[in-house]
């Protein structure tokens, strides 16, 4: 049996999807059939993401939304450019390491902000949209250090935490409609900014493969994989979840952390 996904006649908004993840996840959508919308904080850095996706999938039909979700204005934006959408990913966050002890309650806002109120914002937007419709995907990308707090960076797996009980909570909310949310546990991935992580905990004399076993060894030793994870490989599971195909799939925290996380996710 092939299996085949097929997501055309479908609108997708990934947020935070000018690099990394989110633009990982833009391209799985975007060759499922979808029409995607690319967002980002500037119109430059939105512009070259959709240029590179075009000529990655090309005959995608790509928005672009140049807006910054994380504040009202740029909520409002968002949904001003584009007030309907079948499919909803979560992708944006922040991260960094900063000691326990020295995190300001202005860090820890930022953090819940960007990384938890951003999603909630336009799930409550376009959720009930969805739910009217009878059909819908919203989707969280939470993380392992949802469930395995790093010592380096509590406040960041305390916002990936919440949103397990976020997305949970929402599919709740639309249950026996047709709507699927569900959140994406992503390991630690290769991306530009994990990169410059890893550069900041192993020093940048390392060459990367180096570095990357390394950070690896002495900072994620549970992880059963061994390497990081390619953002291809977390947008394989969106893509999925996004598609008729994942329609028992809800209320979840689906888990693409490479065996990272040794408990079982009630």
């Amino acid at each position: 049996m092939t299996v085949h996904i097929d997501l055309a006649g479908r609108t997708a908004l990934v947020t935070g999807s000018t690099q990394g993840i989110g633009a990982a996840i833009t391209a799985g959508l975007a060759r499922a059939g979808a029409r995607v919308a690319v967002n980002g904080r500037t119109a430059a850095s939105v512009q070259r993401a959709a240029a590179a996706l075009r000529n990655e999938v090309p005959g995608a039909d790509v928005l672009e939304i140049d807006a910054d979700v994380a504040s009202d204005e740029g909520t409002a934006r968002t949904l001003e450019l584009l007030p309907t959408v079948d499919i909803l990913v979560n992708s944006l966050g922040v991260f960094g390491p900063n000691p326990a002890l020295e995190i300001s309650d202005d860090e820890w806002r930022r953090y819940f902000e960007v990384n938890v109120l951003a999603g909630v914002r336009l799930t409550r937007a376009y959720l009930p949209g969805m739910m009217e419709r009878g059909w819908g995907r919203v989707q969280y990308i939470a993380s392992d250090s949802a469930v395995a707090i790093p010592a380096e960076m509590i406040h960041y797996g305390v916002s990936k935490t919440a949103l397990l009980g976020v997305s949970r909570g929402f599919a709740k909310a639309a249950a026996g409609t047709g709507v699927t949310v569900n959140s994406v546990l992503a390991g630690p991935t290769h991306t530009g900014g994990v990169e410059d992580f890893v550069a900041e905990l192993m020093g940048d004399t390392l060459p990367w493969d180096e570095a990357q076993r390394e950070f690896m060894r002495q900072h994620r030793p549970q992880s059963l994989l061994q390497r990081l994870i390619e953002p291809e490989e977390i947008a394989n599971m969106v893509t999925y979840l996004a598609s008729p195909l994942a329609s028992a799939t809800t209320g979840a925290a689906v888990r693409v952390d490479g065996g990272y996380v040794d408990a079982i996710i009630p």
